[in-house]
């Protein structure tokens, strides 16, 4: 007891002594000698700044925020893989003197008229309502332009999207909007879309402001109201069903068009194998981070798997059915440059599909209007909130003094010398690696920078030959 009572005696003089030293006044040490350092302010990880600006929102407004665009969560994605070029171990090609094939055969295993590509980037679906007229046009153009394929999206063919474009894809989605018999026979494809990347198992949205009445006539729609697409399709609930659809289709066509099935990355194993069971020509795989012109961002950052994490399985389900090359895939979902196109191919994909990187090669987001956009309280860059309507680009807007903005023929070019460039770059990539063709590009030509990579795309962990979960390696 002596001792503990000891103890506190002398922890009371301490503090009686600190006390002394260093006087207290209103809770604050004071000495003009001696500060002690502030801690410095530091933020949440969990509940950073954009999370705690959606709390707020959420509760002033008791609605769910939506919006446009992809995924802005960084998952890993193509560039987390690299390619190994050819020294001593492989003979490189000339970049000026030996050829590199880059055209590609879509459709080949039941259409009697497969499309025929001159490149292995192709347009992906983006539907008039969402975009502007004058922005489909610019589309077509730029497509055409450099012999690849151009798609109609959601409410149906325009005629100007169908004057300009040398090839056209069809969708034919859950909605039925703007659908007949005789635009699908005016196509050169059809692609059944059961799925988007940036919103698997969800439906589209096209809100009030951007129902035109071009728009409403086109949809059968009243102007001016919420349109909400169904995240399924009404005419089948399973595989069985959708052979029976596909065989619809092909009899209203003559059997002439390819037919694709398009889906959202989620199961790609299982989706892939299932959509060549039901007849499709192409598969076409869209990752979480395709874009879209509206939905809610919940559904845009936390359903649906990386586009990187998608294309080995899909390839992996068309390997066991012997049916890989023989059914087409087309992989899509945040693919930026040459290199991202390089490495799908790479991983197993005979061509890619853009959404967003088309746009701004058209004039979306473009610093030029950042004025504009600051009045909208967001910058050039960030624009996402395509459903509004006010586009100052004059893309994702029906907007007639907005949409004039938008010159289609000089649009169109920038979008064919974007193309150009995304062709040429896979071009480089591949001689660089000793490939006549950009298909005899192969996973063996790349290696991952992360374990994480390494696991999704099946390749090895650079400067070692272990890919993780594969056995023995």
């Amino acid at each position: 007891m002596s001792h503990r009572s000891g103890d506190t005696d002398r922890r009371a003089n301490s503090i009686i002594s600190i006390s002394t030293i260093f006087p207290v006044i209103e809770g604050r040490v004071v000495n003009e000698h001696f500060r002690i350092p502030r801690t410095v302010p530091r933020k949440s990880a969990t509940f950073d700044d954009a999370s705690i600006a959606e709390i707020r929102r959420a509760a002033a407004t008791g609605i769910y925020d939506i919006r446009g665009a992809g995924a802005k969560r960084r998952v890993p994605n193509f560039d987390d893989l690299l390619f190994l070029g050819a020294s001593i171990s492989r003979y490189p090609l000339e970049g000026y003197r030996e050829k590199c094939g880059t055209e590609v055969v879509l459709g080949t295993r039941f259409a009697k008229k497969p499309i025929e590509l001159k490149i292995p980037v192709t347009i992906a679906g983006m539907s008039f309502g969402s975009l502007s007229g004058p922005a489909k046009e610019a589309l077509g153009r730029g497509a055409s332009a450099v012999g690849t394929s151009t798609t109609t999206g959601d409410g149906g063919m325009t005629p100007e999207e169908r004057g300009h474009s040398d090839i056209l894809v069809y969708q034919y989605l859950p909605s039925r909007y703007g659908m007949n018999p005789d635009d699908l026979r005016k196509a050169d494809a059809i692609e059944v879309v059961i799925g988007q990347g940036a919103k698997p198992g969800g439906g589209g949205m096209l809100l009030g402001q951007k129902i035109s009445p071009r728009v409403a006539q086109m949809r059968t729609l009243p102007e001016g109201i919420d349109q909400r697409s169904a995240c399924r399709h009404p005419d089948w609930t399973g595989p069985d069903d959708l052979e029976i659809k596909i065989e619809e289709l092909r009899e209203i066509t003559d059997w002439q068009k390819p037919i694709y099935v398009k889906v959202g990355a989620s199961r790609p194993y299982y989706d892939t194998a299932l959509a060549v069971k039901s007849g499709a020509d192409v598969v076409v795989v869209d990752g979480m981070q395709g874009g879209t012109a509206a939905t809610q961002e919940v559904f845009i950052e936390h359903v649906g798997i990386p586009t990187l994490a998608a294309i080995r399985q899909s390839v992996r389900a068309l390997q066991e059915l012997g049916q890989h090359r023989k059914v087409q895939l087309i992989v899509s979902g945040g693919i930026r440059s040459g290199a991202d196109v390089a490495k799908a191919l790479a991983l197993g994909a005979d061509a890619v599909a853009i959404g967003t990187a088309a746009l701004i090669a058209i004039g979306d987001n473009d610093p030029a209007l950042e004025a504009e956009y600051q009045k909208l309280g967001t910058t050039a860059g960030a624009y996402d909130d395509w459903h509004e309507g006010r586009d100052p680009a004059g893309i994702t807007t029906q907007e007639p003094e907005l949409m004039q903005r938008l010159d289609p023929v000089r649009a169109g070019q920038q979008l064919a010398n974007y193309l150009s460039v995304l062709t040429m770059e896979t071009q480089i990539i591949a001689r660089a690696c000793g490939k006549s063709h950009i298909h005899n590009l192969e996973p063996e030509d790349l290696v991952a920078l992360t374990v994480e990579s390494a696991a999704m795309a099946g390749v090895p962990l650079a400067g070692t030959d272990w890919i993780p979960g594969v056995e023995g390696r």
